[in-house]
């Protein structure tokens, strides 16, 4: 099941927009690179994190990136955006789903690759310091003619020390900027290099592109070319023209099966996060049937009656019975329906199809067992998070279920240290040392479970991989 929520720290977007950008914002910008910032709206999906994680593969490993360790987070925004942060890659889901084909997303992804692998996040920040270092010599070369202006009562050597002053951050934004573009450019470059290392079309690239440039067309605005952080959309296009007509992979499209996944994407984000019109304006557009049909569940699901629901995901699992997304529905369906048994096997199901391995689908199988709450399922429940935990440590929502079912076992201690798991990876520190500490209390000291308590009570904000 898609989940919304606002994590209390996730790694803040850099300063790069088809806006104007102070050199004051730019270095506060830069200096969030690696710092935490509040309330950003995470979407956790099985299903769109394994699609996505599919479009990426491939194009990490072509950059040189697959083993980089980079984290794909999915950010739930209507606008069309995509940006890296360290070793994360955020995506709008805004993107996912105004992008018709995967080839469109996949050559954003491509594109941010190039920013990855290029290292141009910590070359910007040797750009920023060198930026503020001339905004400061200027600042100081402009009072120093100011001040020799007033004592020779020379007012043009004062005129100038202002001019000094108040220019020199002018021109080291403008510096600034100007190198930013460049870097948009390579990227747009490295971008094209590996879609055509991987067989792939930089056409939706180019289409994606071409929407900014009729956006900005539309909203009137005037933009100065020198003061903003990206390339003018139609010199930028023109260049990436040239480039794509030069590949021999032009004309390559994606397959039916990836389009299908795609779609069936689009519709399910659109559920959750705009509503039934917003599905129903999709699915006017759609030409698979399947997909068309995965919207009208997943609406059944949201907003309408959990019979019907149930009654058009069983059709959905008749047409394609390996696919895990289509048991996940069911049992979330059947949870709402409070059938916990029905919807344990279920989910159940879906684990067995999945390739992903997600550990979201153990989470959702492990509450359904709490739901049921017999001793047996409730330790089997613990078992499949702590499983889940191993490949998704960061899953500040499944430590809530585990500390549940422990609750429920009556294992206080482990409940209260999974409730100070959960709160140090959702960023309330605070609470995850009270926590820490009520559950020391209750382990021997040395031992694996009081050392993590340590860690936590000792900790400063969660550091992310």
């Amino acid at each position: 099941m898609l989940s919304l929520f606002r994590p209390k720290t996730l790694l803040a977007r850099t300063a790069r927009s088809l806006t104007a950008l102070s050199l004051g914002a730019l270095m506060a910008a830069a200096s969030s690179i690696s710092a935490f910032a509040q309330g950003v709206p995470v979407v956790r999906d099985a299903e769109i994190e394994a699609l996505v994680r599919d479009y990426a593969r491939p194009i990490f490993k072509a950059a040189g990136l697959s083993n980089a360790g980079i984290q794909i987070i999915l950010v739930n925004d209507n606008s069309f955006n995509a940006f890296v942060a360290g070793r994360r890659l955020f995506i709008n889901t805004g993107a996912l789903v105004q992008a018709e084909t995967p080839n469109e997303i996949i050559g954003v992804i491509a594109h941010e690759c190039g920013h990855l692998a290029g290292g141009h996040q910590e070359k910007l920040r040797e750009q920023l310091e060198r930026a503020k270092t001339m905004a400061i010599v200027a600042g100081l070369l402009g009072a120093g003619a100011l001040v020799a202006g007033g004592a020779t009562n020379n007012r043009a050597l004062a005129g100038a020390g202002i001019g000094l002053a108040t220019g020199g951050g002018e021109v080291a934004t403008r510096s600034l900027l100007s190198y930013q573009r460049g870097e948009e450019i390579t990227a747009d470059r490295s971008a094209i290099t590996y879609l055509d290392a991987t067989g792939q079309s930089g056409r939706g690239m180019l289409k994606t592109f071409q929407r900014f440039q009729s956006a900005l067309s539309l909203s009137g605005a005037q933009i100065d070319q020198y003061r903003i952080s990206h390339p003018m959309p139609r010199e930028r296009i023109s260049n990436l023209q040239e480039l794509v007509e030069k590949s021999q992979y032009k004309d390559k499209t994606d397959s039916a099966a990836l389009r299908q996944r795609h779609d069936m994407m689009r519709v399910k984000i659109a559920a959750y996060t705009q509503g039934q019109a917003e599905v129903s304006r999709l699915n006017r557009k759609l030409s698979d049937g399947l997909a068309v049909k995965y919207g009208d569940a997943q609406v059944a699901f949201l907003f309408g009656n959990p019979a019907s629901a149930l009654s058009k995901t069983d059709g959905l699992i008749k047409a394609q019975p390996k696919n895990p997304y289509f048991q996940e529905l069911r049992g979330d369906i059947l949870m709402k329906s409070n059938r916990s048994k029905d919807a344990a096997t279920a989910y159940a199901k879906a684990i067995s199809l999945d390739p992903a391995k997600s550990g979201l689908l153990s989470v959702s199988y492990a509450q359904a067992l709490i739901a049921t709450g017999s001793p047996e399922t409730l330790k089997k429940a613990v078992a499949q998070i702590n499983n889940s935990l191993q490949r998704d440590r960061e899953n500040s929502s499944a430590y809530r279920y585990l500390a549940q079912a422990y609750g429920e076992l009556g294992d206080v201690a482990n409940a209260e240290l999974a409730t100070a798991e959960g709160y140090y990876y959702s960023g309330s520190l605070k609470d995850a040392k009270i926590f820490a500490m009520r559950a020391q209390k209750n382990f021997k000291r040395g031992e694996p479970a009081w050392l993590r308590a340590q860690d936590i009570i000792n900790s400063g904000p969660a550091k992310k991989k």
